[in-house]
């Protein structure tokens, strides 16, 4: 024990650990020293961002996709995916309506659909960036070229989501067909950065074949990419996938790595995630428990919510659901927290007594 919280006072004030240390400080953990790392991660996310909630209204708008990731629902060679496209109209609509909820976020989050090219997208966030200026826009549509970024960033997109799954190319080529590689995803975050996107990377925890070697690898990425955002979810098998047969990750793990980044990166924005809602009800409280300081509740149609099923199972609605703000803020005001009415842009550091947009239902 005085070990691990010898460890965990050194990441905390030092922000980075060797290889061999995180091995250590996340197989050692007994159930005191978790909630002493989760108290250590709380206390850092309030320091930057006080008792705040920032919520990203999810407009999940195509589940086509060109790639074939061996874990992904919505892969190519799933034939027996419902497949679906939101016209523009039906974008700018969830923008409405979530503008009218509240948001000051949205996410345009989807596959990797040809049909949607780099015009269609940049008309798309020029249309949502001129509707509603004061509100920021990520865009989560996979690998594209610097060009293509920067054509999208011009036009008014704020930040990106792009997970990289894991820091090990072995790893990588085990999750991933053979025309995807690791070097090329990590260019792409590379682009990303460079080009001035407020930018996410993240991982599956869990996923087949992870080993704790790999989380310490991705770690020590994580602190040197520096990204504002980083997305991480536990990995649950999907049906109709190569992987259906394989264990989920854990919220026990996912928790843990949650907190590790928090004390890494203090000022990262930091989703408790679908997923996490998924395999524990109580999920993202205790994501935010952990450190996390973002929810992203779902403004697509309800027609199309269940279409976007990236693994098994996946909530769409309850708190879940965007049109049900009320209940995800009763639920984040039952352990100490508030849910804002604010872009929350990375590296804020508002005063609390200060703001004045909270959420009024």
């Amino acid at each position: 024990m005085k070990k691990i919280r010898g460890l965990i006072d050194r990441l905390e004030r030092e922000r980075i650990l060797t290889e061999e240390e995180f091995c250590s400080l996340i197989d050692g953990m007994d159930g005191e020293d978790r909630e002493y790392l989760f108290a250590r991660a709380r206390r850092q996310a309030q320091a930057v961002y006080g008792n705040v909630i920032y919520v990203r209204g999810l407009i999940e708008f195509t589940n086509f996709c060109k790639n074939n990731c061996y874990y992904c629902g919505i892969r190519r060679g799933n034939s027996q995916a419902s497949r679906y496209r939101l016209t523009k109209e039906d974008i700018l609509e969830c923008c409405r309506e979530g503008y009218g909820l509240g948001f000051r976020t949205f996410v345009l989050q989807g596959g990797e659909d040809p049909w949607f090219d780099e015009g269609k997208i940049e008309s798309l966030v020029r249309a949502i960036k001129a509707e509603y200026p004061d509100c920021a826009l990520t865009l989560s549509v996979g690998e594209k070229s610097y060009e293509t970024y920067k054509k999208w960033f011009d036009a008014g997109a704020d930040r990106y989501l792009l997970r990289h799954e894991t820091a090990d190319p072995e790893h990588y080529a085990r999750l991933h067909p053979s025309d995807m590689s690791l070097e090329h995803r990590m260019q792409c975050l590379k682009d990303l950065k460079a080009i001035g996107y407020q930018t996410g990377c993240g991982i599956m925890v869990g996923s087949p074949w992870q080993a704790t070697e790999h989380l310490a690898r991705d770690l020590i990425f994580m602190h040197d990419l520096n990204p504002e955002m980083v997305g991480m979810g536990p990995f649950i098998p999907h049906h109709q996938t190569p992987f259906k047969d394989r264990a989920a990750g854990t919220l026990s793990l996912t928790l843990i790595l949650l907190a590790i980044v928090r004390l890494m990166l203090p000022q990262v924005l930091l989703p408790a995630t679908t997923a996490l809602g998924t395999i524990d009800p109580m999920g993202r409280e205790k994501g935010v428990l952990a450190g996390a300081n973002v929810v992203m509740p779902n403004l697509s149609p309800v027609s199309v919510r269940k279409k976007y099923m990236l693994y098994d199972n996946k909530i769409s609605t309850g708190a879940e659901a965007a049109s049900n703000i009320r209940e995800l803020k009763q639920r984040m005001e039952a352990i100490g927290y508030a849910v804002a009415v604010d872009r929350g842009d990375y590296s804020r550091c508002p005063d609390i007594a200060s703001i004045a947009g909270y959420i009024k239902l």
